[in-house]
């Protein structure tokens, strides 16, 4: 998609398209991990070497401790990036890399600690931080914008959600003030709305752990797993809803689902925001979280048959979802893709 921003002309590529680079970050504050930082680690390493033979990784890594432990856990296998950051989410915190008739372009929004909720030291900077280090000139719009609250197709439709563009813990916008930063900011040709997201999301409702685009008209959910499904209804409705949209080039929607987790309960016994559609699309491989449940294998052969030219795999997500305020979401959410 192509929008005069500034007097230039601007495009966005799909998340299919060809990568430059994946941007993701290491644990490293334990009071971020309840105190656990052995977990989440184990499951980015994990991340970080499916991805590396095919893309080029550009891992940030917070302080001596976190750079040693990464070392050697890695090696070579990533690019190790000493920085600063709150936490590991670069979905929300980092910037959206665009392009130029002149070049690439880092589009960089405010965050307010998720409304308010997580306020974390460096958050606010490190996308600014992503962005000098790739090299890319920084582009600054003033509203609060996660990268995780909407899905773009790299044709002008973006999916979203009601729950956290309209949340009056962001900007406490109106449907159409939200529509009107979307086409200031990416040139959106149509918004497709889904009313809210899973339950106990600490996100409000991002739209990456609900439904992704994964080719021209082509959009994947999820099902329910079973009677005792937490978000059953939420994701039935959401297949309603995009079973009857059309995207900005007017092509009905092609909808695929894939199972939910279902219930998947923390360590504090309450239901995670468990999903299988926060996965990673990177050069010749898509990573698909997993949780311990029989859903996995099943998630993962459904999506290869989405993704016939790409290896799908899963790998445990449980710790990077974490429990209780810890943690929150997997592996799209601690990811940030620079397109070629």
């Amino acid at each position: 998609m192509r929008i005069a921003v500034t007097g230039e002309a601007v495009s966005v590529a799909a998340e299919w398209a060809p990568q430059k680079a994946i941007w993701t970050a290491w644990p490293a504050d334990p009071d971020q991990w309840n105190g656990d930082l052995k977990t989440p680690r184990r499951e980015v390493a994990a991340l970080v070497r499916a991805l590396s033979p095919s893309n080029r990784v550009r891992l940030l890594v917070a302080g001596e401790e976190a750079q040693g432990s990464a070392r050697a856990e890695l090696g070579n296998l990533a690019e190790i990036i000493p920085a600063r950051y709150g936490d590991i989410w670069l979905r929300d915190t980092g910037p959206i890399f665009a392009r130029t008739d002149r070049g690439a372009v880092a589009l960089r929004f405010r965050t307010n600690g998720w409304g308010g909720k997580f306020d974390l030291p460096d958050d606010a900077m490190v996308g600014d931080d992503i962005a000098r280090a790739s090299g890319t000139p920084i582009r600054k719009f003033d509203f609060v914008l996660e990268g995780g609250a909407i899905e773009q197709d790299g044709e002008g439709t973006i999916l979203t959600t009601r729950q956290t563009l309209l949340n009056r813990n962001r900007n406490g916008w109106t449907e159409a003030q939200a529509e009107a930063a979307l086409r200031e900011a990416f040139g959106a040709k149509k918004v497709i709305w889904i009313d809210q997201g899973l339950l106990n999301d600490h996100t409000d409702g991002h739209i990456d752990t609900l439904a992704r685009f994964v080719g021209n008209g082509r959009v994947v959910c999820q099902s329910p797993e079973g009677a005792h499904d937490p978000n059953a209804a939420i994701l039935n409705e959401i297949a309603r809803n995009l079973e009857a949209a059309s995207d900005a080039s007017g092509r009905k929607l092609q909808v695929i689902r894939i199972p939910s987790p279902g219930l998947v309960l923390d360590e504090l016994g309450e239901a995670s925001p468990a999903s299988h559609v926060n996965f990673v699309i990177a050069n010749g491989i898509v990573v698909v979280p997993t949780y311990g449940t029989a859903t996995g294998e099943r998630a993962v052969e459904a999506l290869q048959g989405v993704f016939p030219g790409r290896k799908v795999v899963g790998l445990p997500s449980r710790g990077v979802l974490g429990s209780g305020l810890a943690g929150g979401g997997s592996f799209h959410c601690i990811t940030r893709e620079e397109p070629l």
